[in-house]
């Protein structure tokens, strides 16, 4: 994950004192490890620690300084950090994510017997062609062919029943149409922070966000971490949530899932919680939640102020604009507890 370059981290610092003063009377009176909001450049004392090996690593190799050695590297570390996480990307049970309101992702309608489900298995696969990055096809997971001939309403039932024997695993049947204003918003803004509240602590929670896209698969992945382990770790930072969004051509423009309700098709996302990482699974259906309503998921559902103000800080954080606080942002997302 390559470290977030965005001056209005560092603006925040100095306002964050004072903002969290005079929202004491809010639901969350504090943001917990929103200091990290200062810092916009990899960890130094790591670099620094390593400086002497680094720079004769460089030497043997041939390069002239640390950062055309990095550079050099930049695939391998890259294909090693997605290694990390694909075990999740590729879960194929676990439970449904809560209620959430139909508009935004279609994912909750109750599913038909499990033999509907049960008839249309995704094909054996001799060899995977899974992607450098780990992250697996669509067609392994499901047989295309049979499922792009499905109504919606059982091919998000067979979705959901693939993720239910899994108590840390995530998934949805989003329209393609919404999220393709997802997406689009996610190019020009693909890095982000987002709260999680602890009332029983008075306070809330910094996660930070990075949108990732692999070509070979189609896919679109969201990577979850706290904001004080990319604080820690910089680019090496572990997720702790991961969500793929498949967005190929073979679903998301199906007709049969768009006569069952979704115009112009669907896109599937799975996703999981990885354990022992200290975010709970509800949590992480928070994050999911809060990524759809800033990145224009339930526009349409929401007044056209809220999907603005949402849709400016994104702009703001992005391009490092003053205009962007830790205050607005808590009050968007407790507009939506």
């Amino acid at each position: 994950m390559a470290p977030a370059r965005t001056p209005v981290l560092r603006h925040l610092l100095s306002c964050q004192t004072r903002t969290l003063r005079a929202s004491n009377q809010r639901r969350w009176a504090q943001v917990h490890d929103v200091r990290f909001l200062a810092t916009t450049q990899q960890p130094r004392s790591v670099l620094e620690r390593y400086r002497d090996k680094l720079d004769r690593k460089a030497r043997e190799e041939g390069h002239a300084d640390i950062d055309s050695l990095k550079a050099a590297y930049a695939d391998k570390i890259k294909a090693l950090r997605q290694d990390a996480v694909a075990a999740p990307l590729t879960t194929t049970t676990g439970p449904a994510p809560s209620s959430q309101p139909e508009a935004a992702s279609q994912q909750q309608q109750q599913p038909p017997p499990v033999a509907a489900a049960a008839s249309h298995p995704a094909p054996p696969k001799s060899t995977s062609s899974a992607s450098p990055t780990g992250i697996k096809p669509l067609s392994e997971i499901l047989d295309l062919q049979k499922a792009a001939a499905l109504p919606l309403e059982e091919l998000t039932a067979i979705w959901r029943l693939r993720h239910a024997a899994n108590p840390n695993s995530l998934c949805a049947v989003i329209p393609a149409a919404t999220f393709a204003t997802m997406n689009a918003l996610a190019r020009a803004h693909p890095q982000f922070v987002l709260p999680v509240p602890h009332p029983q602590q008075g306070g809330a929670e910094m996660h930070f966000l990075q949108w990732t896209w692999d070509a070979p698969t189609r896919s679109a992945t969201v990577l979850f971490t706290r904001l004080a382990e990319y604080k820690a770790r910089g680019e090496f930072a572990a997720p702790h949530t991961t969500a793929t969004h498949y967005y190929g051509d073979e679903l998301a423009t199906s007709a049969a899932a768009a006569a069952g309700g979704g115009k112009g098709g669907v896109v599937l996302m799975q996703g999981a919680v990885v354990a022992d990482r200290g975010v709970k699974v509800e949590e992480a259906r928070w994050l999911v939640m809060c990524l759809q309503r800033f990145y224009g998921g339930w526009d349409g559902v929401e007044s056209r102020e809220r999907a603005e103000e949402r849709r400016r800080l994104l702009e703001w954080f992005g391009k490092g604009d003053a205009r962007f606080s830790v205050e607005k942002l808590m009050e968007e997302a407790e507009r939506m507890g």
